[in-house]
């Protein structure tokens, strides 16, 4: 008996497309009801989100370029960043995304970028670099505008946070309007690749992780007392001596592609060579550079600092930093300055006499400050600018603080926050012990300031201790407004003694990404059960991002080790904070 009319072999489609309508009813639904979740790490200065949601098909989406934007398909950088962010928002899931099917509502089909003023494409990043946006995503195209190619990048992590899967594996994202800039210009990670190397690919992955959480600036402390691993065209020697080994080294090469690789992310690469302490390894490469400790009237075999009473030593440290100059870009070069051991110049004979000619007495800090000044006014030679560690300030005295303001005023660099020119060079406060107090005392000299004794993220401590991270305000400290325009910024610190690349990511972050909020989002961003919320889910995007991360807390977001996803709705507890 044949049933032609009923069409039975048909059922089964029929049956799928009416569970799809059921399935779409529902999730309208839940669209209708729903109000935005934010998710946005670190939290942008101004957001306003709807509970409308558009949809979007890794098919169909495209990144473009505005008609009036002043960059175009020429800008390799924003380029690259637009297939760079099109695989963090579909890379990861273009295997299982949801059926077509299943998509309810207006579909956005483009983000539209326009920069309005001279793009910056071909451009290294400075300390005045605009990174702000605007960001207003409607269906079906959304707008992403900046004034440079800076505030581009920063706005499509930005908008790659936004979007999420439903529960249908539809890609989704509610309609906002996004104000954003920076709180501070300087924001920075602090790498040593002296005590442990790591290699470059470590340091990509490190780049990849900041731009994740908006950082701009890699304080590359490249070289200390055990290797000298920097490959110096102009000394060869000293890394071919001072390295572990000559495979643990960074080549010419190695370096220019780092350089590239960040400015790619809109981060910044101050390369720190710090003397005249922490220097063991250049004397390996360079002759008569340390001063010969002496045991009594003999010379002991050991030596300390750079000898700052040779001409030989300024001759070498002035064709060393001439050729640095030409090999980072940045405005800056960081000339360390800290934990000078006055022994050893004690000891030695040409020293003592040196001291008793220019007046200094047994004063170790002013011989510390002359070796200083030379170094500082090399820098300014060069067109360069220079970051110093607190001791530098603390030991000099009252009139050479005087002395150094105003040469610095003779090379300034300009400040995108208080639209003035700044003084160098620029202090960096590390020592924890009454770091406001230091903060206080450097702004009221006239020097700016960058904060790092709060953010020793190598000293590791039980428990949830980004959260004391998060806590810092960099500006509580005594001082009029004028004194906390000073303070550029901040860093969080990771120095090498027990880091390598095996565990550098795991140490940085996410507790880093606390450091990375306080220093972008808006003073008044401080509550820590809606930032452990939000750290929870950006740890697991960044999980998505192949970076590698401590857990928060015992319990909560479940990390799936086979598919390196996580599991987003579940209730969350703050209880354990």
């Amino acid at each position: 008996m044949e049933h032609r009319g009923l069409g039975w072999p048909r059922l089964p489609r029929l049956l799928e497309l009416l569970a799809a309508l059921a399935v779409q009813a529902l999730r309208a639904s839940a669209i209708a009801a729903a109000s935005p979740d934010l998710r946005l790490w670190p939290m942008p200065l101004s957001v306003q989100t709807t509970p409308r949601v558009l949809h979007l098909s890794p098919d169909n989406f495209v990144f473009s370029h505005s008609p009036t934007s002043k960059a175009g398909p020429s800008c390799s950088l924003l380029q690259e960043a637009f297939r760079r962010y099109y695989d963090y928002i579909f890379g990861f899931y273009k295997w299982h995304h949801g059926s077509a099917d299943l998509r309810v509502g207006v579909e956005l089909k483009q983000l539209q970028v326009s920069v309005v003023l001279d793009p910056e494409c071909d451009t290294f990043p400075k300390i005045s670099s605009d990174e702000s946006y605007t960001l207003l995503v409607r269906g079906p195209v959304a707008s992403l505008t900046a004034n440079r190619v800076w505030g581009v990048l920063r706005g499509l992590e930005t908008f790659s946070q936004l979007i999420y899967q439903d529960f249908y594996g539809t890609f989704t994202v509610n309609e906002s309007n996004i104000v954003d800039s920076p709180r501070f210009p300087h924001r920075g990670i602090l790498i040593d690749t002296s005590r442990h190397f790591l290699s470059v690919k470590s340091i990509f992955k490190t780049l990849d992780a900041m731009a994740f959480n908006k950082f701009n600036v890699l304080h590359w402390h490249i070289v200390d007392d055990p290797s000298f691993p920097y490959q110096s065209v102009t000394f060869p020697g000293l890394s071919k001596k001072g390295s572990y080994s000559s495979s643990h080294v960074y080549t010419p090469n190695d370096v220019r592609m780092v350089i590239e690789y960040a400015r790619l992310r809109g981060i910044r690469i101050v390369p720190e060579f710090d003397s005249p302490g922490h220097t063991q390894s250049w004397g390996e490469g360079q002759k008569d550079l340390l001063t010969p400790c002496y045991n009594g009237k003999e010379p002991s075999g050991a030596f300390g600092p750079i000898n700052p009473i040779w001409n030989t030593t300024y001759s070498f440290l002035s064709k060393f930093f001439k050729e640095i100059s030409t090999v980072f870009p940045d405005e800056f070069i960081h000339l360390g300055g800290d934990e000078v051991d006055f022994d050893c110049w004690a000891s030695n004979p040409e020293i003592q006499d040196f001291m008793r000619d220019k007046g200094f007495g047994r004063d170790f800090k002013k011989l510390e400050s002359f070796y200083m000044q030379a170094v500082l006014d090399m820098i300014s030679a060069i067109n360069k600018n220079s970051i110093v560690w607190q001791e530098v300030f603390d030991d000099a005295s009252k009139n050479l603080q005087v002395q150094l303001l105003v040469l610095s005023f003779q090379r300034g660099w300009w400040h995108p926050q208080s639209s003035k020119l700044m003084p160098g060079p620029v202090i960096q406060v590390w020592k924890v012990e009454d770091y406001t107090q230091e903060q206080s005392k450097v702004t009221e000299a006239g020097f700016p300031v960058i904060l790092s004794a709060p953010w020793y993220l190598d000293w590791i401590s039980y428990g949830q201790d980004w959260k004391h991270y998060y806590a810092v305000d960099p500006l509580s400290f005594e001082g009029s407004q004028e004194q906390k325009k000073l303070v550029i910024g901040g860093e969080a610190c990771l120095w090498g003694e027990y880091v390598d690349a095996t565990n550098l990511s795991p140490r940085l972050w996410p507790r880093a990404s606390a450091v990375g909020e306080r220093l972008w989002s808006h003073k008044d961003v401080r509550g820590l059960e809606d930032a452990y919320r939000r750290l929870t889910i950006h740890r697991c995007r960044m999980l998505r991002h192949s970076c590698l991360l401590f857990p928060l807390s015992v319990d909560g977001i479940t990390t799936l080790q086979f598919t390196k996803t996580c599991i987003f709705d579940f209730p969350f507890s703050t209880s354990k904070l």
